[in-house]
């Protein structure tokens, strides 16, 4: 298990970005602006950064690229730094893990050589396996680091995970979080249905990852028979792609819900106005209409304008905005700016970048 103060923090739900990757103009590691991306979402109060997963980008694992130790170890020894300067703060490291059994148990090792407490677990690789199949493979990793179970959508890399698997994969004993993200609003009752019924609902904290309907996880309560008794369950935080960016807005929509569910609250109706106008902007930031083609330089291009990063590159050079992309971000920049934390890096980002 995590320290005492990583799993109580996740417990209580955080915010997580799924930190994206900086990369020169000749699409190398720019390790000045990716330690800047790291500072700039300590300092907007997440609770810990998600590294080497989607937004980070598949490619870091090929042979040619090598990236994934390197980008692994800068996040590590840059949060090590923030937490030297902050006596008593810890952040929650969580290191993506793909592939086979035994490449995410290699990872997995990585992971934790590199100071990360909890491993996310995308089952992308294992599309023709079965239940049983998936399970042992969950045991095995589990076995290493710490799990965070992941329901990835399937447009971008995942597979389908039903009812049965999400109840035997919640009894794994060192399954601590799962990351609910299939962009489905049934396939996400089957995660939180076969939780409920898996009898450790309790000692697991969940996270959205649904980045069409991010507020409405979150101010949810998922009231759930498993037998003779009612399950509650709510999501406390999310480990989202969309929250790689307008950090610092992100923390205190999440701060606000909290709020309203310790004092019992109505929602209020501008809230669920805010979640819509949320949806919208990720809309266009995440290109759902070319099925997600322009993610990862939808995100650069927010952070790009910030000056967080000087350009939208991927590692994939055919990886860019989709036509008629700009002009979507362009639209929810000027139609939501309350969403945006443009000044908040401005007063920052010398120090963030030095």
């Amino acid at each position: 298990m995590p320290p005492d103060a990583i799993l109580n923090a996740l417990r209580e739900g955080q915010v997580v970005p799924a930190h994206p990757l900086a990369l020169d103009e000749n699409r190398k590691l720019d390790e000045r602006r990716q330690r800047a991306l790291t500072r700039y979402y300590l300092d907007s109060g997440a609770g810990g950064v998600a590294v080497g997963v989607h937004t980070t980008q598949f490619e870091i694992r090929e042979p040619h690229h090598n990236l994934l130790k390197p980008v692994l170890s800068l996040a590590g020894a840059t949060l090590d730094e923030y937490e030297q300067s902050r006596a008593g703060k810890t952040f929650i490291r969580i290191a993506g893990i793909c592939g086979k059994t035994k490449q995410a148990c290699d990872e997995a090792e990585l992971a934790r050589g590199c100071g990360f407490h909890i491993g996310l677990l995308s089952l992308g690789a294992l599309k023709d396996s079965d239940d049983d199949a998936l399970i042992e493979h969950a045991r095995c990793v589990a076995a290493i680091i710490p799990l965070m179970g992941f329901y990835l959508q399937p447009s971008v890399g995942g597979r389908a995970l039903g009812y049965e698997f999400w109840r035997r994969f919640c009894q794994i004993p060192n399954v601590v979080a799962v990351k609910v993200a299939p962009f489905h609003r049934y396939q996400t009752l089957d995660v939180m249905r076969g939780a409920a019924a898996s009898g450790r609902s309790r000692e697991i904290a969940f996270y959205t990852g649904n980045d069409d309907a991010i507020l409405y996880d979150l101010l949810s309560t998922f009231e759930l028979i498993n037998g003779a008794s009612t399950v509650r369950l709510r999501f406390v935080g999310g480990l989202l792609g969309h929250w790689a960016f307008w950090t610092k807005r992100a923390v205190e929509q999440l701060q606000r819900i909290k709020t309203i569910h310790q004092d019992a609250k109505q929602i209020p109706t501008d809230l669920l106005k805010l979640a819509w106008q949320v949806t919208d902007a990720n809309a266009a930031v995440f290109d759902p209409a070319n099925q997600f083609a322009g993610c990862i330089p939808g995100i650069h291009e927010i952070l790009r304008r910030q000056g967080l990063l000087n350009n939208r590159h991927c590692l994939n050079p055919n990886e860019r905005l989709s036509d008629g992309q700009l002009k979507e971000i362009d639209r929810v920049y000027n139609d939501y700016p309350h969403l945006n934390d443009d000044d908040f890096v401005n007063e920052n980002i010398d120090r963030w970048l030095s």
